[in-house]
């Protein structure tokens, strides 16, 4: 049975039983999350949740399924009843890189997206008290002891993990990456030393300034607000990688309800409130409705193959 950790009850006139899409929603409404409290994903659905519970005029739970890089979660939820009730966040490119490389219980196309959200770009990170002041320190060490750095970072088949995959192809050095059940618990580890590094999302860049050093980050451009830090490509390496996040629900969900979840989601979005507070933490807003999101996922899924198959023939 899972922990509910957050209810806020709105009163209803509204029946608890079942209901379909003519009446959606006539009842509770669980938003799942597939990584630790703490997280980008669990922060940014309570952020979202009051405005929903406004919207929608039911109470929004926000729960948890944590395991496998969120793949606990997302395989609940695809496989679950497509009645709108149970929705779920997911993070890109874990649902796509997930089934691509490992039995997760579910494929990327049983989760239907209903909207985009957020993206963080990812940076890699060292303490302050670190002996590594650049990239190319950081580089040397790793070349003149393989294996012996470890980067930490949340799950196994996610953006960070990826990142770290390409950093070693890219660079011919090779490390060792440490999964966390989530980017709560990854940037802990890093912050307590017990990780040598960590693939950072931009949020914990602007969080943690003052006890982490950053040697590069993984974006087109440079971060808005850190415009010292330096991007991979300009230090001649062709790193450019990011974690989109948003919402899905079981492939199925009739038309009207992805409809009525979406049309909430994208109000949730473009309010300039949210917006500003997502830039100010460090996020990039977006805001891509359910058809620009499934077209979105379709063309990451290409560019994802075709990485995947560079990285193999590169063994």
């Amino acid at each position: 049975m899972r922990t509910v950790l957050c209810v806020v009850a709105v009163a209803t006139g509204a029946a608890c039983g079942g209901g379909g899409a003519a009446n959606y929603p006539s009842r509770q409404l669980t938003y799942l999350i597939a990584f630790d409290p703490g997280g980008q994903s669990d922060r940014e659905a309570r952020r979202q949740q009051p405005l929903l519970q406004q919207y929608f005029q039911q109470p929004v739970v926000v729960d948890y399924k944590v395991g496998g890089g969120g793949a606990l979660g997302w395989s609940e939820v695809a496989h679950s009843r497509a009645d709108g009730y149970l929705f779920v966040g997911f993070n890109l490119p874990h649902i796509i890189l997930q089934p691509l490389l490992q039995d997760t219980g579910y494929e990327t196309s049983q989760l239907r997206p209903v909207v985009l959200f957020q993206r963080t770009p990812i940076a890699l990170a060292v303490l302050q008290t670190s002996p590594y002041l650049t990239l190319d320190e950081f580089l040397a060490a790793a070349r003149a002891s393989p294996g012996a750095l470890a980067i930490g970072a949340s799950g196994t088949l996610t953006g960070p993990h990826l990142s770290t995959i390409r950093l070693d192809k890219l660079t011919g050095i090779r490390t060792r990456y440490v999964p966390f059940t989530g980017s709560a618990t990854a940037i802990t580890a890093f912050l307590g030393g017990h990780t040598t590094a960590n693939f950072v999302f931009s949020d914990e860049v602007v969080k943690y300034r003052d006890r982490t050093r950053i040697l590069a980050i993984t974006s087109d451009t440079r971060l808005p607000g850190f415009e010292d830090i330096p991007t991979f490509r300009e230090l001649g390496i062709d790193l450019v990688e990011a974690v989109d996040r948003g919402v899905a629900v079981p492939k199925g969900t009739p038309d009207a309800i992805v409809a009525s979840l979406e049309s909430a989601f994208l109000r949730v979005a473009n309010d300039p409130a949210i917006q500003l507070a997502q830039r100010r933490e460090g996020f990039v807003p977006l805001a891509m409705g359910a058809q620009e999101s499934e077209s979105y996922i379709g063309a990451r899924a290409d560019y994802y193959r075709q990485l995947l198959q560079t990285l193999e023939h590169a063994r």
